[in-house]
């Protein structure tokens, strides 16, 4: 099994900024792809950026240019990065880990942009 502990939600200001860190623990082997995803009210979870084992990322369209993810192997850590933030950011955001095709989730942290 594998666990996954999000933290640095909260209510920031259009166009400020936050970080969002998530801490992996378990059964957690070297191949795996972190990341994180989104679910706004009334909308379906929808990725948002992911990064392999390796460095590589990818990002939603949405959040290129504002957004930067990254991982620290050694503490089973993923971050997200979140700059230039927009109402339409506002979500809960969702930790993932994707290892031998098995998903695991956080608990989810929520962020709100709003004046």
């Amino acid at each position: 099994q594998v666990q996954l502990v999000e933290s640095g939600g909260g209510l920031v200001q259009p166009g400020g900024s936050l970080r969002l860190s998530c801490a992996a623990s378990g059964s957690i082997f070297t191949i795996y792809v972190m990341g994180w995803y989104r679910q706004a009210p009334g909308k379906q979870r929808e990725l948002v950026a992911v990064v392999t084992a390796g460095g590589t990322t990818n990002y939603a369209d949405s959040v290129k240019g504002r957004f930067s993810i990254s991982r620290d192997n050694a503490r089973y850590t993923v971050y997200l990065q979140m700059s230039g933030l927009k109402p339409e950011d506002t979500a809960v955001y969702y930790c993932n880990l994707n290892q031998f095709g098995t998903n695991y989730w956080g608990q989810g942290t929520q962020v709100t942009v709003s004046s």
